[in-house]
């Protein structure tokens, strides 16, 4: 008889059963922006991807010239998006391409090299135009 079986024997109680699921993405991230640095990305991200439809998260869409060939091939999923996920103190990405259309589908999936480092990349563009220090 383990701990919770002669704790529950002892007094009315009903044992349950917890199921922890963690799930890993890889991402881009960086924090610990200054308040003017998230506004002037706010405003940047509102006037060119938004505003927000959630809280935060803007879609960008991947440039065409780096889908994978499933990719191009999926037309009803189109255009395939990277998310930017913008809070009071940090801004973060997932390598995960994705579809508004659809949750699932063969052509969600993780970025391939090259649309990795478009991301990186394009982020990184934003923070030189707007002059903010990383």
């Amino acid at each position: 008889m383990d701990f919770a079986q002669s704790i529950c024997r002892h007094t009315a109680c009903v044992l349950q059963q917890s199921v922890i699921i963690i799930f890993f993405m890889k991402q881009y991230v960086i924090d610990e922006l200054r308040p003017a640095d998230y506004k002037a990305l706010k405003t940047y991200l509102d006037e060119h991807y938004g505003p927000s439809e959630m809280d935060g998260i803007y879609w960008i869409p991947v440039a065409a010239d780096i889908l994978t060939d499933i990719q191009s091939e999926h037309l009803e999923c189109r255009p395939q998006y990277f998310t930017v996920d913008l809070d009071g103190n940090r801004l973060a990405s997932e390598f995960l391409v994705r579809s508004k259309n659809r949750v699932r589908c063969d052509c969600i999936h993780y970025a391939t090299v090259s649309q990795r480092n478009w991301l990186i990349d394009f982020i990184d563009n934003i923070f030189t135009r707007l002059q903010i220090k990383t």
